[in-house]
């Protein structure tokens, strides 16, 4: 009898395991298309009231790079928001790329907003940062989707979204 439990709790385990790594697999996706691909994001979230508990020493090193400089509780406040960091690599490096972010912020419904960054030094593997603080954060809340494009000559060479994105 107790041998069966014990068989029952490792299948239990072992099921459960399996769940939890297709459902990380599933949000670790790779954008990829003819011309390029967005091979990972990376978003962090920093509320500067409140302090990091986890054990995890890169979280507590993300909330004090982010803050870094900012001295006063003002200065803090204004830089309360959400980091969206994403690495990218096209095909064809020679012309220059467009990165667009469209994002949905929690006050303001189906209302997108548009952030663009030119990359004309177009390497193997890019960095582009965006972030959504300061007004932007505190007046329209947190950012509930995204939608990151690659563009060159107005034709769309990669893209990826979140999950709730249309």
């Amino acid at each position: 009898m107790a041998s069966d439990f014990r068989l029952s709790l490792r299948l239990l385990w072992v099921a459960s395991l399996l769940v939890s790594a297709s459902a990380l697999s599933s949000c670790s996706s790779v954008g990829e298309s003819p011309g390029g691909k967005i091979s990972k994001v990376k978003v962090f979230h920093l509320i500067p009231t409140e302090q990091v508990r986890s054990s995890d020493r890169s979280l507590a090193f993300e909330r004090q790079y982010r803050l870094r400089g900012a001295v006063t509780a003002a200065e803090q406040r204004e830089r309360a928001g959400q980091y969206y960091d994403f690495l990218w690599s096209v095909t064809d490096r020679t012309q220059p790329v467009t990165i667009k972010m469209q994002y949905r912020q929690a006050n303001t419904g189906l209302e997108t907003f548009v952030m663009t960054q030119e990359v004309t030094n177009v390497r193997r593997s890019n960095w582009s940062n965006f972030q959504v603080t300061g007004p932007a954060y505190n007046g329209n809340g947190r950012v509930t989707s995204w939608k990151l494009t690659l563009e060159r000559g107005g034709e769309i060479i990669g893209s990826q979204q979140s999950y709730l994105w249309e």
